[in-house]
């Protein structure tokens, strides 16, 4: 297989979540490919610092937008803002979302409803925004960033494993619905990475070696360790791929 068909030379990304984590990791790797790309946060600042990193570091075109995913009006501006800066979309990677851990008797309403629109209702969202264009074009990649806790399940994360779960679920519509237009949806589920979202459990000595314990590789993926993921998923090489989760967790679901 040529390495050609990594290459998203031409190609524009839009990242939501993309000024931190996992979604700065996921645009590093698609503008190293030859992607421009534009990231999103809540804030503009971080967005835009975001950008800059990425654009020296790859020598890509990259901007940052201010945008809340959860809100319709905002998305379809951020949209617009992508098509008028590089006159396509042609990678959607709905990667924004949060995880609030409780038990579920003191989960409040407004507490649930934050995590499922955040990681449930955004994607849902973003790609109904993108959907027109990438039609119009015919091609389009929309990468739903879920999780292996869309699949397994842990204590205490009621709202969070509900709203990847739904994510997965979503994934296989969307996959049905584009086909016919060459827009292939595909998850990328992440376990244990060292991420700011997991530093509260990595911190927790107990809570820590029992991860531990159930990584077939015995330690955490570094964030860099997906990288070779959402390339491939973003590029001609997962051309006959779509409305499938691609789990990258060390082997935690094999068991």
């Amino acid at each position: 297989m040529s390495l050609e068909l990594f290459k998203l030379d031409g190609r524009v990304a839009l990242i939501t979540g993309g000024a931190q984590g996992l979604g700065l990791v996921m645009a590093k790797a698609l503008a190293g490919a030859g992607a421009s790309v534009a990231v999103t946060s809540r804030e503009r600042s971080k967005a835009e610092k975001a950008a800059a990193v990425i654009g020296e570091s790859s020598g890509q075109r990259a901007i940052g937008i201010a945008a809340d995913v959860t809100d319709t009006g905002q998305v379809n501006s951020m949209v617009q803002t992508v098509i008028d800066e590089f006159g396509r979309i042609d990678i959607l990677i709905n990667n924004a979302g949060i995880n609030i851990r409780k038990p579920v008797e003191e989960f409040e309403d407004e507490q649930w409803d934050q995590v499922q629109n955040t990681n449930l209702k955004a994607p849902f969202i973003c790609s109904r925004a993108v959907a027109r264009q990438m039609k119009q074009q015919r091609y389009g990649r929309v990468i739903n960033v879920s999780s292996m806790l869309g699949s397994v399940a842990l204590p205490e994360r009621s709202a969070y494993c509900s709203s990847k779960g739904g994510l997965l679920q979503l994934t296989k519509v969307l996959a049905l619905e584009w086909a016919p237009y060459n827009i292939t949806v595909n998850a990328l589920s992440p376990g244990p990475i060292a991420t700011e979202l997991n530093t509260v459990v990595m911190n927790n000595p107990e809570v820590n070696n029992t991860f531990l314990q159930n990584i077939a590789l015995g330690r955490w993926g570094e964030p860099e360790e997906i990288a070779g993921a959402v390339i491939f998923l973003a590029s001609g090489a997962s051309s006959f791929m779509t409305g499938s989760s691609l789990v990258i967790d060390g082997g935690w679901t094999a068991k």
